[in-house]
């Protein structure tokens, strides 16, 4: 790694302790994974639905007749026919899909938007509800074999997410390791589990499972309408096959092979355990029951207590919590990414896209952690109360997925496409009535609570993507207006609260950037010194004037009244220099200090308005600075960033540039084609900012620039100014950079505002 590279790594001592060390934006072709890998991550929601999925079916059976519960098997067949048909299906997705093969890219590519949009959604909502599922699942499997617990099954729930969390947060090829053993372990011991019972059954005498607590059993008829429920249950072995599919470009290369050969591996295992688990169920009369699962009671009838395979029983019940836990870990890969793909499309908060220092994508991660957390603390980590809310969403979007995929075939008309579009299409058939089936056996159930969801998130999908582009529109047509207008003009304001260093500090900036044309301003209120006219005639090295306003508007009411008396428009800016003393350096004490914190926040939100604040610290003794250089930040070329070059220009120092910190070379040279296409009035310069953070990179550029002493550097920032809810859609840079050079010596932060306010 070059020296510059580790010279703009992020020093966040703690996170990196906890996270580990941040990778650069070119490293991501090493976070790829291999095939043992990809498996537990992507798979592990499949493979640990084995533990749940056939009792699920039970549950329906049982609670219509004691007698119906050897149904559960001929049932079990039906699911594993259809996850067959699914993965069959998906292996050819994957293939044509290289980069993603999910739900939302196939239907955005040949359906349109709004099936896309709600494919999407399904999904969205599926893996929230595979979170809560899959850990209130592992914890039943704990309370199974130690009921002492059940009182603290929500804090459990709870700790083992934040755990998965954590784990993830510290990269994929990391969470993989982390589970890869666990979930092998969990497949042998099935096999093991499944094997022994079988061959038992075949060749022995049956074991009988002991049922404590049973649920209670119904005593009416089995009807056409308790099978399809039953089915829609136990369908939920069928959840998490998606995720490789929107995972497609995690594998090493061939992203699409690799994925296959993992989806047939998961097929395999997946309907082999199932299958297994649901004839034991039946053989040896495991019931669902208040206080054991289906599968602990299966091995303990399997693994007697005293027998030599008795420690199989609490290996099998660790295994299942492990797995069941780890499942969730399926939804951590998917939900990010499908996230990251809408949002690069518009249709979700761009802060989706973002990369962590560990290349993950972190955000994602975080939104769904708070949103599994709230279901898990709401329904109490209930399993038989989530898993109505389960499935709808999966096999909505293995519908729009695989009838997206006839479409293409049709359109493409490759080497035997009639053949792929008839495996896609009895696939999209099949996954379409059991969506139609789950609805409305389970509607009343809660399921309605699913089919409200995905329509909101659709609209609130369409209303992200129209703020999105009315602000894109608006940016764009308006660097054209800001490039035409007329030579900028800049009139100075500058605010005086006292005579102190941070004064002394504001001064200078005004008269460094504005010569003699600026107005210092007083404003009395309780505290400040009656007698600072004389005492500011004496401090201003020029003697200036210091016109005190009227005290009964308020600092901010007065402020603003000569902000509106000056000339503002396209070139014409009013900077107000707002100087402040610290104590200490520490956001607290920016936070004691509403009146100046009101004052700005007012300031932003008028036209043509600056804000220059000038930080200080008691008792420093910094040298008056003898040279001053400007720095804009700018992301691109836009109205924004333009308007910020206009009014850099009229700070008349002759050291002016425009600074980008690039996260790779392509955007590094994206970014110089564009500022030379549009003729932008000041040289550009590109530095690297490799981990995708500009704050470490910014730091070392601005103390490279100051570490003479002598010289100030005066870091003009555009900002966009969002109102309301529709500031969570925006990344908070300006908030970040403010907070970030707040104390920073030798440095003066100059805010240039772009208010798209309606």
């Amino acid at each position: 790694m070059s020296e510059r590279a580790v010279a703009t790594r992020p020093e966040r001592p703690l996170k990196r302790a906890l996270v580990g060390r941040p990778r650069a934006t070119d490293e991501l072709e090493e976070t790829l994974l291999p095939k043992t890998l990809a498996l537990p991550i992507f798979a592990s929601d499949p493979l640990s639905s084995v533990a749940y999925a056939t009792e699920s079916a039970l549950v329906v059976l049982i609670a219509a007749s004691a007698a119906a519960a050897y149904l559960v098997f001929p049932i079990s067949l039906g699911i594993a026919a259809l996850l067959a048909i699914v993965v069959v299906s998906y292996r050819q997705t994957v293939r044509a899909y290289e980069t993603s093969g999910g739900a939302y890219i196939v239907a955005k590519d040949n359906l349109g938007t709004l099936p896309s949009l709600v494919g999407a959604a399904a999904l969205l909502t599926d893996y929230v509800l595979t979170v809560a599922v899959s850990i209130a699942a592992g914890i039943f499997a704990v309370t199974s074999f130690a009921p002492s617990l059940e009182a603290h099954k929500v804090v459990l729930s709870l700790g083992c997410l934040a755990v998965i969390v954590f784990v993830n947060l510290r990269g994929v090829r990391e969470s993989g390791l982390a589970f890869a053993l666990p979930t092998y372990a969990f497949v042998a011991a099935m096999f093991l589990l499944v094997g022994v019972g079988l061959a038992e059954t075949f060749f022995g005498e049956t074991p009988h499972a002991v049922v404590p607590d049973p649920v209670a059993a119904g005593a009416g008829g089995v009807t056409l309408f308790v099978l399809l429920r039953a089915f829609s249950s136990g369908s939920t072995a069928l959840t998490g096959v998606e995720a490789i599919a929107n995972g497609v470009n995690a594998f090493r290369h061939p992203h699409g092979k690799n994925a296959s050969t993992t989806l047939a591996v998961l097929g395999g295992i997946a309907i082999t355990l199932f299958l297994g688990v649901s004839y034991l169920a039946v053989q040896e009369h495991a019931r669902p029951s208040g206080t054991a699962s289906v599968v602990s009671q299966i091995a303990r009838a399997t693994f007697p207590a005293g027998s030599a395979g008795g420690f199989m029983y609490y290996a099998v019940q660790g295994l299942t919590l492990g797995v069941l836990v780890l499942a969730a870990n399926t939804s951590f890969q998917g939900f990010p990414r499908l996230a990251a793909l809408m949002a690069r499309d518009g249709f979700a908060p761009r802060q989706f896209m973002n990369l962590g220092d560990r290349l993950v994508f972190s955000n994602g991660m975080l939104v769904l952690a708070v949103l599994a957390g709230l279901l898990l603390w709401v329904y109490s980590a209930d399993v038989n109360s989530l898993i109505h809310l389960y499935v709808i969403g999966v096999f909505t979007a293995f519908t729009l997925s695989q009838a997206g995929m006839v479409r293409y075939w049709k359109r493409m008309r490759g080497p035997r496409w009639r053949y792929r579009a008839l495996v896609n299409g009895v696939g999209a058939t099949a996954t379409g009535v059991v969506a139609a089936v789950v609805i409305v056996t389970k509607f009343a159930a809660g399921a309605w609570i699913v089919m409200v969801a995905i329509p909101v998130l659709v609209l609130i999908s369409y209303g992200i993507r129209r703020h999105y582009r009315g602000i894109a529109r608006r940016l764009q047509a308006g660097a054209a207006a800001v490039v035409a207008a007329p030579p900028p003009s800049n009139t100075t304001l500058l605010l005086v609260e006292a005579i102190d260093e941070a004064t002394s500090d504001a001064l200078w900036f005004a008269e460094t950037t504005s010569g003699e044309r600026y107005r210092a301003v007083h404003v009395p209120t309780r505290g400040t010194d009656p007698g600072i006219k004389p005492r500011w005639f004496r401090f201003s090295d020029e003697g200036s004037h210091l016109d005190v306003l009227d005290r009964s508007l308020g600092v901010t009411g007065a402020v603003l009244e000569q902000v509106w008396r000056s000339p503002r428009g396209e070139s014409s800016f009013v900077t107000v220099v707002i100087p402040e003393l610290f104590r200490r350096a520490s956001l607290v004490e920016a936070i004691k200090r509403p009146r100046l914190l009101l004052l700005k926040l007012r300031l932003l939100a008028e036209p043509g308005v600056v804000v220059a604040d000038v930080p200080a610290l008691a008792g420093s003794s910094e040298a008056v600075p003898e040279r001053a250089v400007v720095r804009v930040l700018v992301s691109g070329v836009n109205a924004a960033s333009m308007r910020a070059v206009n009014y850099a220009r009229t700070l008349g120092v002759k050291d002016t540039l425009a600074v980008n910190f690039a996260f790779s070379a392509e955007d590094g040279d994206s970014i110089r084609r564009d500022w030379s296409a549009h003729g932008a009035r000041i040289p550009l310069q590109v530095d690297d900012a490799p981990y995708r953070d500009i704050g470490t990179p910014l730091l070392a550029y601005l103390r490279g620039l100051t570490e003479d002493g002598a010289t100030e550097a005066i870091v003009v920032m555009p900002e966009l100014v969002v109102s309301g809810p529709r500031r969570l859609l925006h990344n908070q840079r300006a908030l970040y950079l403010k907070r970030l050079l707040l104390f920073e010596p030798g440095v003066i932060l100059v805010s240039v505002p772009y208010q798209l306010l309606r």
